[in-house]
């Protein structure tokens, strides 16, 4: 692609998990991109995640609640990548007033910054599967009914119609895209805010037992991030996906307790556990869920190409050369 070469990219949550990955992407092409992130220990950024581009990036520390910044930021921007989010459901449910103020509020104020001194922008923003709720039915289709089971989810879907709102009455060119089960290297592995198969591969590491929670028969859809990223990239200068909502998903589906058993058996010796739900999470939890991603594969021309066995490979070599960096350490 040589859509994005010498354009002017803005990634909010630029030094996380997919934002990084996202902005290695960009840089191969030629882009000048510019990284936003709050570096905020409990959330997703981690230096060590842009060790090989730091020389090929633009760095800026501040958080998207600070609408002055942000607003600085997007001038002369060509494309905004609109990652920075709060992800963790547990944290949403005990603290929902943040998750509130990043996941919806700060995202009205990037749209307003848009239109007010930057109305040309292309956005691509990242959403979540977890709107869905508890399926009716399986695969989940954009046309599935929307009923959020925690907070994030809530505010995650306010954030994505803000999105819709502002492309359809302002025409602001902005699509979004409904993640599934991202994982890969630089996911979050020191607990499980980001995404449990991060603290999954800690404890293969470490040698300790993978704990699956529940009856381990949950079936799930997962995305390694390059394909993630391809998703995004294909999306941004896409002219069809102005204002559309696409399901990004897997035709592999796994239930939980096949992966545990497929990640163990990638590193001899090791062993899972089933374990029962604790209490907070079996309430938000949203039983089997699978995508249908048919539309982002009919319009937008996008499926995943890494199996997850594969991903699994990569993401465990990843840690186990890398992972002093991420376990317990700060930004």
């Amino acid at each position: 692609m040589t859509d994005y070469r010498d354009k002017r990219v803005l990634i909010t949550g630029g030094i996380g998990f997919i934002g990084s990955s996202l902005a290695r992407a960009l840089v191969a092409q030629g882009a000048r991109v510019t990284l936003v992130d709050s570096l905020i220990p409990t959330y997703g950024g981690n230096l060590q995640n842009i060790a090989d581009i730091r020389d090929r990036v633009t760095v800026n520390v501040c958080d998207v609640r600070d609408r002055f910044a942000i607003e600085y930021l997007l001038r002369d921007q060509d494309f905004l990548f609109n990652l920075a989010g709060q992800t963790s459901h547990m944290d949403s449910m005990s603290d929902p007033k943040t998750d509130l103020d990043i996941n919806a509020a700060a995202q009205l104020s990037i749209l307003e910054a848009c239109r007010t001194v930057n109305p040309g922008i292309r956005i691509v923003f990242a959403s979540t599967r977890q709107i869905y709720g508890k399926p009716d039915y399986l695969p989940v289709d954009e046309k599935h009914p929307i009923r959020p089971v925690d907070v994030n989810g809530i505010n995650k879907l306010a954030g994505e119609w803000y999105h819709l709102l502002y492309a359809k009455v302002y025409g602001i060119r902005a699509c979004v895209l409904r993640l599934t089960n991202t994982y890969g290297p630089g996911m979050r592995v020191k607990d499980a805010r980001q995404t449990f198969l991060g603290i999954w591969i800690r404890q293969l590491i470490e040698g300790q037992p993978i704990k699956v929670f529940g009856d381990g028969t949950q079936l799930r859809d997962f995305n390694y991030v390059d394909d993630c990223v391809d998703a995004m990239l294909i999306a941004g200068v896409a002219p069809q996906a102005n204002g559309q909502v696409y399901n990004l998903g897997s035709d592999e589906v796994v239930n939980l307790k096949d992966l545990a058993q497929m990640m163990v058996e990638l590193v001899p010796g090791r062993s899972f556990e089933i374990v029962p739900f604790p209490p907070e999470r079996k309430a938000i939890d949203i039983g089997d869920y699978y995508s249908d991603f048919s539309l982002a594969r009919t319009e937008l021309g996008w499926s995943p190409k890494i199996d997850l066995q594969e991903g699994l490979r990569r993401s465990l070599a990843y840690y186990r050369e890398h992972g002093q960096h991420y376990w317990d350490a700060q930004p």
